[in-house]
């Protein structure tokens, strides 16, 4: 098994490739205490310096706790853990932990339109590119004009995550559905 690694646009995050389906669908965030839903998230856990594990369809990436940790020694054991786990043929997620849903709200109307678009435009337009760096953005909710979005992965915590958000998304948003004003993380 051959697993490739992509650096991120943020620092503390590098993204895992194993070359076959970790999710399938959906993306899936833990923390540490978050952990006993994936046995791989669990091993990568256990290493030293190890603070979140994020799993996309196809990849995973891990942050690191500390800027001061150092990839060249947190790497090899973490693709260990990663090649174990896949080799050992366990699954990745176990019980009920199914990914996490992106939104509950129910809107009417015309609002229920203008969601539609929104949603449409960061599945086909946004999504694909944010999951190049190693992350994901989620819906998750429109209200007066505002859209609230979810970063994930990669993405959460990154230097240019807020770039991405006002100079990117809020200005695709924007263009094509005249109703958003801005956009803001949650």
């Amino acid at each position: 098994m051959f697993i490739q690694t992509e650096a991120t646009p943020n620092p503390n995050v590098l993204k895992f490739l194993p070359g076959r389906d970790v999710l399938g669908e959906g993306t899936r965030e833990f923390t540490i205490d978050q952990a006993s839903a994936s046995p791989l998230a669990e091993a990568l856990f256990d290493l030293n310096g190890v603070q979140r594990v994020f799993f996309g369809l196809d990849f995973l990436t891990v942050t690191k706790a500390t800027d001061e940790q150092d990839w060249r020694e947190l790497k090899a054991p973490i693709l260990a853990a990663i090649m174990e786990h896949f080799t050992s043929g366990a699954p990745i997620l176990v019980g009920e932990a199914a990914p996490q849903p992106v939104s509950d709200q129910v809107y009417d109307g015309e609002t229920a339109q203008i969601v539609a678009e929104i949603k449409e435009l960061l599945d086909t337009r946004v999504r694909p590119a944010v999951a190049q760096d190693g992350g994901d953005i989620t819906f998750r909710g429109f209200r007066d004009g505002t859209v609230f979005l979810n970063m994930k992965g990669a993405c959460s915590g990154c230097p240019s995550s807020t770039a991405t958000l006002k100079h990117g998304v809020q200005n695709l948003l924007r263009h094509f559905v005249p109703e958003v004003r801005e956009v803001e993380a949650v």
